[in-house]
């Protein structure tokens, strides 16, 4: 099991980032908090997780190994598999879906973008006493990011790949943009628009 790259970034997009470790490129999907942990970066250290399916194996990496850990416990759940996690994990820091759970906010995990009723009850139901019991405080991530004439355009490409249809991403993207101006960081830029798209 691959538990963590650590060597030059070659390729950093808001979805995913390729690592060169001794001349082998490791292409891992990433969330928006490790994109805006890794972005400004040239080498890093990321904590992986491989799935395997039948049809493919998938490595995923988290700039934090508490984003890990939450990454994990997500996707123990039934019916919630890695790209919904990384969903989650994008539109919620792991602080802010530790205080849901905790605090049964089942309304703030709804918001995210493909999470039903049913689904976000269940993560607070298998998530709760577990995340009593750790009780843990996590280190937020806050980086400040320079943007150029490619903000719109990055945040379309995450927001297509995250599964967005491209018109519904536009429009969102598009309000957010005029609400908050050229100002507003990519990932806070995506994760507002995945709330609306």
């Amino acid at each position: 099991m691959i538990n963590y790259l650590s060597g030059k970034l070659v390729v950093k997009d808001p979805t995913y980032v390729v690592v060169d470790v001794g001349g082998m490129g490791y292409e891992a999907k990433i969330s928006l908090s490790t994109f805006a942990a890794v972005k400004n970066l040239d080498a890093v250290k990321l904590f992986t997780h491989l799935h395997i399916k039948e049809d493919a194996h998938t490595l995923y990496g988290f700039s934090e190994p508490s984003e890990k850990k939450r990454f994990l416990d997500l996707i123990s759940i039934s019916g919630v598999g890695p790209s919904t996690g990384l969903m989650i994990l994008s539109s919620l820091s792991p602080e802010e879906l530790q205080q849901a759970i905790i605090h049964d906010n089942v309304p703030v995990i709804q918001k995210v973008k493909g999470i039903g009723l049913k689904t976000a009850q269940r993560i607070v139901l298998e998530l709760k006493d577990k995340m009593k019991k750790e009780g843990l405080l996590d280190k937020s991530v806050d980086i400040s990011i320079k943007f150029d004439n490619t903000l719109r355009t990055e945040a379309l490409s995450a927001l297509t790949t995250l599964g967005i249809a491209k018109p519904a991403a536009e429009k969102s993207v598009d309000l957010v943009l005029k609400e908050h101006g050229q100002e507003i960081k990519l990932e806070d830029l995506i994760k507002q628009a995945l709330k609306r798209a």
